[in-house]
């Protein structure tokens, strides 16, 4: 166990550690902060501390699906930086890959998967062509938020200006 001396108190970083675990672990249960604290004998607070001290974003669960992308890992970074939940970013190759090898039935039950991990979210920004978008805006029940790379159909990668991304991003924190 480690221990810490302040000024005449001694102090066990496993029980601040137990204590912190189950705060979040009754919270994450659905147990509202006050009924946390009134079991564990803590300031309700002190609950509402810890969660903002931790706190990586708030409100909707957002994806983002784009492709044909060159500069993919610069979007996905911007994209991991901000707490996006789920990120499918490809290039044309990638996305030729992708479709060419599988069979019929691997790529549809494939893709099926994905539409439905997909509608989970509440907020999904789709990059792509201009058809593209339509396609995806019709089968999510998500709010979706259309950035166009170009007119279909798109052969070959494009760039997208992280500038956009950030104005989108900035736009989805303030609708919350």
């Amino acid at each position: 166990m480690d221990f810490i001396r302040i000024q005449d108190k001694i102090i066990s970083w496993q029980k601040i550690e137990n204590t912190l675990q189950k705060v979040l672990s009754m919270r994450a249960k659905g147990f509202s902060q006050q009924e946390v604290a009134d079991r564990l004998s803590i300031d309700r607070t002190f609950i509402s501390r810890l969660e903002g001290i931790g706190e990586l974003r708030k409100g909707q669960s957002i994806a983002c699906i784009g492709f044909p992308l060159s500069n993919k890992e610069e979007v996905n970074a911007i994209l991991e930086r901000e707490g996006v939940d789920f990120i499918l970013l490809m290039t044309e190759q990638e996305r030729l890959d992708f479709v060419n090898q599988r069979s019929g039935k691997e790529l549809l039950n494939e893709l099926m998967d994905l539409i439905a991990e997909v509608r989970r979210y509440e907020v999904v920004i789709c990059i792509g062509s201009d058809e593209r978008l339509k396609l995806m805006s019709g089968v999510l029940d998500s709010q979706v938020i259309r950035i166009e790379i170009g007119t279909s159909p798109i052969t070959e990668d494009k760039w997208l200006d992280p500038g956009v991304l950030h104005k989108v991003l900035r736009s989805i924190r303030s609708a919350r």
